[in-house]
């Protein structure tokens, strides 16, 4: 299930804005599949460990976010439930649920492209790293390829719409 393509793990370190756009690759290919186009990428240590995007509709899972998906694989790639090393790219604001994940994970640190200002928890909505049930913050970035996210989304919403 791992959507990783030939050369992800030669150790190339591609910076920040080429590993959130490898994550809007992989929203494409969500799209692509009919699912909300929302791509990740995990990081360790300058190499993509993991890349997918949503598969709640293929697998019939609500669970089956970008994020989850990459946290999972990228846990059993590593042989740890926690990814202190790692960092997340993923193309929009992290729900409750996918924060939650993040923080329980313990990485490193979340770069996310557009903000979810109706599904958001980062900086929306509960602002789940900033509640005392919360045991990890990661360190957030955000904006990087803002506007082709959120294009990516909101075309993808009015073509459902029409």
């Amino acid at each position: 299930m791992s959507a990783l393509g030939k050369g992800e793990e030669t150790g190339e370190n591609m910076g920040s804005s080429s590993f959130m756009e490898r994550a809007l690759e992989q929203a494409r290919l969500a799209e692509a599949r009919g699912e909300v186009p929302i791509g990740a990428v995990l990081v360790h240590e300058g190499v993509v460990i993991a890349a997918d995007g949503n598969r709640t509709i293929e697998l019939s899972d609500p669970t089956a976010h970008a994020e989850i998906l990459v946290i999972r694989q990228a846990c059993a790639k590593l042989s740890s439930q926690r990814l202190p090393q790692c960092d997340l790219y993923v193309t929009l604001e992290p729900c409750p649920m996918c924060a939650a994940a993040i923080s329980f994970a313990r990485i490193r640190r979340l770069y996310y492209a557009a903000s979810d200002i109706k599904g958001g928890a980062v900086e929306n909505g509960p602002c789940l790293f900033e509640q005392a049930i919360c045991h990890h913050k990661p360190d957030i970035y955000s904006g990087f390829h803002e506007s082709e996210a959120a294009t990516l989304l909101k075309e993808f919403f009015k073509e459902k719409r029409d």
